[in-house]
């Protein structure tokens, strides 16, 4: 029995993009998918009200069709969606238990904490609400997954004990990122005494398709191997975790990370040392120095999202991937309430304020450039 006396694998099924049928989620190859992670030995199974229609397919791939004992099942409750009224936020889990099936929760997240968002949960008090679930039975595990610094984490583990367990973004290109902060938020997490389940341990995908100079060191250790499972290993080597999700979203890729993670029992030193030297690559392409301090926005006469902007340049300048620079775009943009690159007036008071120095100015010209 591993973390909180359950018998969790290192792998869980992250039900986040699950394979496509004319514009809907692919039922049969779902439940396919299903079939193979159960017979490998794995259970872990993460959705998430805030999937669309994810919560609705498992209960046809999976609750339907196994026995409850035979799986662990996780949700989450985005409170800052959609809601006036802790009882709008109360209604997701209600919803949740709807469409799954299930009956109860293994696992129930307050889902993606972390700068304005954790407010909606503090508001309605989301804690209480939870524990009590949890006393009901409705919830077997509480804990919540978390998109912000390691300050901010500290701030609600301090504030918060009760909780069993948080979910955090961990992959070795973030690693030491000082935006994402994967390596601070994952000790700070330890130093809480909290096992972590990891999220994106392959970047949304990025990491199955890095720079080819990346993939250049990847393939000449281990040509057999596909380039993303480097990612969930690298993730999966971590102590103190309960699984680590892999957002799969079609059989290949299922069967790809079965045949890495079936008897996985730790990285080597050589694939240590790779993957060192692929983190070493990685830090020589050049990106723009922003720490995400914000010091910039504080003083921006125009609200400009300048670090949330750099934030994406930088991602799209390792992985060209174009789709999802515009997604970054308005999520770290856009949905922080911020205007575009665009709109900056070159008033100069954003690099009077920058402890890094950056050209702020020209930068922004070259996202406008680059991503409009």
């Amino acid at each position: 029995m591993g973390y909180l006396g359950e018998d969790i694998k290192k792998l869980g099924f992250g039900l986040m993009r699950l394979p496509q049928k004319d514009g809907k989620i692919d039922i049969e190859q779902t439940k396919e998918m299903v079939d193979l992670f159960l017979e490998a030995g794995f259970n872990y199974f993460d959705t998430a009200w805030a999937y669309a229609g994810s919560e609705d397919a498992i209960r046809q791939a999976l609750v339907e069709r196994y026995p409850r004992e035979r799986f662990y099942l996780a949700t989450k409750n985005a409170a800052w969606i959609d809601t006036k009224t802790r009882e709008d936020a109360i209604r997701q889990f209600d919803t949740s238990l709807k469409q799954t099936g299930a009956g109860y929760f293994d696992f129930y997240l307050l889902h993606n904490l972390g700068e304005g968002r954790t407010k909606y949960f503090d508001d309605y008090d989301m804690w209480s609400w939870i524990a009590e679930k949890k006393a009901e039975g409705k919830i077997r595990h509480m804990g919540f997954s978390f998109h912000s610094t390691a300050k901010e984490l500290d701030e609600i583990l301090t504030a918060h004990p009760e909780m069993e367990f948080v979910q955090l973004q961990i992959n070795y290109a973030d690693w030491e990122n000082p935006a994402i902060q994967s390596k601070a938020c994952y000790e700070t997490a330890r130093k809480h005494g909290k096992p972590v389940i990891v999220m994106e341990p392959v970047k949304g995908g990025l990491l199955a398709n890095p720079p080819e100079s990346v993939q250049k060191i990847l393939k000449e250790a281990e040509p057999e191997s596909s380039i993303s499972s480097w990612g969930v290993r690298f993730a999966a080597d971590l102590d103190g975790l309960i699984t680590v999700l892999s957002g799969m979203s079609s059989v290949e890729q299922m069967k790809d990370n079965l045949s890495f993670m079936k008897g996985f029992t730790g990285l080597t030193d050589s694939q240590k040392q790779t993957l060192k030297a692929a983190q070493e690559e990685l830090a020589r392409i050049p990106l723009i120095p922003c720490t995400t301090c914000n010091y910039c926005a504080k003083v921006c006469p125009m609200d400009i999202g300048i670090s949330g902007s750099f934030t994406t340049l930088n991602g799209f300048t390792l992985y060209h991937n174009e789709a999802s620079a515009k997604r970054d775009v308005e999520w770290l943009v856009d949905g922080h309430g911020k205007k575009r690159a665009a709109e900056c007036i070159k008033c100069g008071k954003c690099e009077e304020a920058c402890p890094q120095h950056i050209s702020i100015r020209e930068e922004l010209e070259r996202v406008t450039a680059t991503l409009g």
